[in-house]
C-alpha cells in the first residue's frame, strides 16, 4: 500500500538543517601534507551521525549556482559538474553517483510557487563541486538521493531565508536540509596572516546573529553591517546558502564546526 507524505511525516523525525563548509575545489581529493582540510573533512565525515536518523533525501543549495527565481535539479542521475580550475588531472576524474529525486524537486518547486516565489525545476542539471565534493565526504557511498536548489541571482538575504522558510514541511518528511558554502570566501585574503582577526570578528557575528530564532531573518538580512562583511564576503554567493538553511528552522542555531584555515575562521552551523 502506497503512504501518503502524512503518514510519512509521522514514521520520520525532523531533520535538522545545516549550513557546512564545501572547502577550496576538489581539496579532500589531494595530498594534503600540511593537514589544511583535515579538520574539515573529519566534520564533514560524522555529520551523518549528527542526524537523528539516515535522511531520506538531500536537499541541497550550493553557492556555485545562481539563477532568475530559485531552480531545482531534477534529473534522475545527475552528472558531475567539475567547475573548478587549475587542478590535478584525477581531481577531474572523481565519481559520486548518487541518484536525484525529481519527485523532491517537484515537491520543493510546489512549496516555493504556494509562497509566491519564481520557481521551477531543471531537468538537465548536474552537481557542482559545492555539492558532490563535501557530500562524497560526507555520505562515500552515494546511497542518498539528493537535489541541488540554486540560489537567486538577486542574492537578496532575505529572500533566501524566506525561501528556506517555506521548505521547512521538508524537514518532516525526512529530507536533510543543506546549505553549502564557506564562511568566509576572500579568495585573495586567504593565507594572509592579517585576515585572522576581522574573519574571527565576523565570525563571531555570524554565530550570535544565527542563535536565536526571534528575529534570525532580519539579523541576517543585515550581515552587511557586521564586523568585517565585505572583508569576509566581497560578494555573497558563498554566505546565501546560510540564509536558507537558517530560514528552515524554527529553533535555535548553532556552531558546530570552527578552525582556522588558511589563516581564516571557518565554521558549520546546525539548525534544531
Amino acid at each position: 500500500m502506497q503512504r501518503s507524505r502524512a503518514d510519512l511525516g509521522s514514521m520520520t523525525q525532523r531533520q535538522p538543517s545545516l549550513y557546512i563548509p564545501h572547502g577550496g575545489g576538489p581539496c579532500f581529493f589531494m595530498d594534503d601534507p600540511a593537514g589544511t582540510w583535515t579538520g574539515m573533512e573529519t566534520f564533514l565525515k560524522e555529520l551523518p551521525g549528527r542526524l537523528p536518523e539516515p535522511p531520506r533525501a538531500i536537499l541541497i543549495v550550493s553557492g556555485h549556482w545562481e539563477s532568475e527565481g530559485f531552480l531545482f535539479g531534477a534529473h534522475p542521475r545527475p552528472e558531475l559538474i567539475f567547475d573548478y580550475y587549475g587542478f590535478p588531472p584525477h581531481t577531474y576524474q572523481l565519481s559520486w553517483p548518487a541518484p536525484g529525486d525529481p519527485a523532491l524537486a517537484e515537491r520543493a518547486a510546489g512549496l516555493l510557487r504556494a509562497a509566491g516565489y519564481a520557481t521551477g525545476t531543471d531537468p538537465d542539471r548536474g552537481i557542482d563541486h559545492g555539492v558532490f565534493v563535501p557530500l562524497k565526504v560526507a555520505f562515500p557511498d552515494a546511497d542518498v538521493p539528493v537535489v541541488e536548489m540554486s540560489l537567486d541571482q538577486g542574492l537578496d538575504p532575505m529572500l533566501a531565508w524566506s525561501a528556506g522558510r517555506a521548505l521547512r514541511p521538508l524537514r518532516d518528511e525526512g529530507v536533510l536540509i543543506l546549505g553549502a558554502g564557506m564562511s568566509f570566501h576572500n579568495l585573495p585574503a586567504y593565507r594572509r596572516p592579517q585576515a585572522s582577526e576581522p574573519s574571527i570578528a565576523f565570525d563571531d557575528w555570524l554565530a550570535d546573529a544565527i542563535a536565536e530564532p526571534e528575529g534570525r531573518g532580519e539579523r541576517l538580512a543585515g550581515w552587511v553591517n557586521a564586523p568585517a562583511a565585505r572583508f569576509a564576503h566581497p560578494r555573497e554567493e558563498h554566505l546565501l546558502p546560510l540564509m536558507v538553511a537558517a530560514g528552515a528552522s524554527k529553533g535555535p542555531g548553532r556552531r558546530v564546526y570552527g578552525e582556522m584555515v588558511m589563516d581564516t575562521m571557518i565554521s558549520g552551523f546546525e539548525f534544531a
